[in-house]
């Protein structure tokens, strides 16, 4: 990975990406992160720290992808409305069936358009799904059967993907299902309204890019596992992160 902007900064990467990290794993603002940074005696303006994620969040995100393992071959699809400088805008999201987000894509409709572009968006990063799981929006089914490569991929629509219990995960036989996708947006809800809502679409597709990123990279450490597994995802998360993260140079 290389910066695209090779200019020297006032503060080192370790800084830098210490500062963007809680900025997209947690509900804060840029004055929040600001503050912390503050009370271990570092000096850095909100508008600083803006600039930092703006160029570096989308470097960041691109590296952690290449280091995803494999992903399921059950693909879940939903989309649901945001708004963005208060022009209404679709979120449209994939996750596999462990629950990892596979991507997010932001658009000014919900047609069939739009749905051959993102499902396109995907195979270009991901091997063609045995099964893609969608509501009965009309606009996937059209999509997938004017993509090739989807004609043997079977396409199974249910009444709503948001009909599975919010807080504990279903099983649909061998295969364990991932959490409720309407639950999944949640924290992109939380994010939104720490930043008093999205203002630009160019911004917003380049945050929620990372932030699906390190919402993978943090998967299982708040899980019902003993707390020495936990404790060794996080670690793992952390060593991850500390690696993408002086890449950058």
């Amino acid at each position: 990975m290389t910066d695209p902007k090779p200019y020297r900064h006032r503060f080192p990467m370790t800084i830098i990406q210490h500062a963007v990290w809680p900025y997209h794993r947690f509900p804060l603002s840029y004055r929040d992160v600001q503050e912390l940074l503050h009370q271990r005696g570092i000096e850095v303006s909100h508008e600083t720290l803006r600039e930092w994620c703006i160029k570096f969040a989308p470097l960041f995100a691109e590296d952690l992808r290449h280091r995803e393992p494999r992903r399921g071959s059950r693909w879940y699809l939903d989309e649901v409305c945001t708004s963005v400088n208060g022009i209404r805008h679709w979120l449209w999201r994939a996750v596999d069936e462990h629950g990892f987000v596979l991507d997010i894509l932001l658009q000014r409709h919900r047609d069939t358009e739009t749905a051959k572009t993102f499902l396109t968006r995907l195979l270009s990063k991901y091997d063609v799904p045995e099964v893609i799981h969608t509501d009965q929006l009309r606009s996937y089914g059209a999509a997938i059967r004017e993509i090739p490569n989807l004609a043997d991929v079977d396409h199974q629509q249910v009444i709503s993907t948001t009909r599975c219990n919010n807080l504990i995960e279903q099983r649909a036989g061998p295969i364990r299902e991932p959490f409720c996708l309407r639950q999944e947006h949640r924290s992109t809800r939380r994010q939104a309204r720490s930043q008093q809502g999205f203002r630009r679409r160019k911004r917003a597709q380049e945050f929620l890019s990372f932030h699906a990123r390190i919402t993978n990279l943090h998967h299982h450490s708040r899980t019902s596992v003993p707390a020495s597994t936990r404790r060794n995802n996080q670690k793992n998360a952390f060593q991850t992160w500390s690696i993408v993260a002086a890449g950058v140079v």
